[in-house]
């Protein structure tokens, strides 16, 4: 399955993904530029900036916004 398959199917099951987790999880090294796909695709993601601990810097976390009867049509679930 593809890095992009992966991560469409952790964010339609609720999951949050940031860059860390896209690279543990799917190495994946450019998790923004997946996203941009799956939006170009038309999926509905959302991005949360998050602020580190001490202040000292930003990360993105992204999660899908789920609406009543949503269907992918670009995975198998």
């Amino acid at each position: 399955m593809s890095q992009r398959k992966r991560i469409l199917n952790d964010l339609l099951e609720g999951r949050e993904i940031t860059p860390l987790d896209a690279l543990k999880n799917y190495n994946c090294f450019r998790l923004a530029s997946a996203i941009c796909d799956l939006r170009k695709k038309g999926h509905n993601i959302i991005t949360r900036n998050v602020s580190k601990s001490g202040g000292r810097g930003k990360y993105a976390a992204y999660s899908l916004k789920k609406w009543f009867g949503y269907k992918c049509t670009y995975c198998y679930i």
